[in-house]
């Protein structure tokens, strides 16, 4: 533990490190697993993925892509640069904005729709496998509720975000 003794630092205890670093371990190797198993089965990342999933929730499979970037918690750049190779292999398409012309809207073509549902259920059972189906109902929604109380602190601090 480092300790300069210039500030009032309020150390982790024993209990509370063993647990960030467990939940550092645990995201770091599921999500791992979780963006394997997907390229493994049709070469599309987990952020390919998410990116498809928000895009088949949204009505008419579309989403300006600054309500895409909030809603995964991503800059637009990487977004940008993300939908810019999905494009490439016919996942989505992007245009202008009916709306008002300014913005920019990715659309999730029928390829990509095609592929989703082709690949959800590996994700799903990846996840249940992974983390859902090893703990309690009880303590999952533990854990939903602890992140998201960490989702609606790290968003209040951000108010041009949009989660959805």
């Amino acid at each position: 533990m480092i300790d300069s003794g210039e500030n009032e630092t309020h150390w982790l205890d024993e209990d509370e490190q063993r647990s960030w670093r467990a939940l550092l371990m645990g995201m770091t190797l599921l999500m791992d697993r979780l963006d394997n198993d997907l390229r493994r089965v049709c070469d599309l990342s987990l952020v390919e993925y998410e990116i498809l999933v928000r895009l088949s929730e949204s009505p008419g499979r579309q989403l300006r892509m600054a309500q895409l970037a909030d809603a995964l918690a991503h800059s637009r750049s990487r977004v940008t640069h993300t939908i810019a190779r999905m494009e490439r292999t016919g996942l989505v398409e992007r245009a202008s904005s009916p709306e008002d012309g300014r913005g920019v809207v990715a659309s999730m073509t029928d390829r990509g729709y095609a592929l989703l549902a082709r690949v959800a259920p590996v994700h799903v059972g990846g996840v249940r496998d992974n983390l859902v189906d090893l703990v309690s109902a009880e303590d999952f929604a533990a854990l939903g509720r602890v992140m998201d109380a960490v989702s609606d602190h790290l968003v209040a601090g951000h108010p041009e975000m949009e989660m959805r």
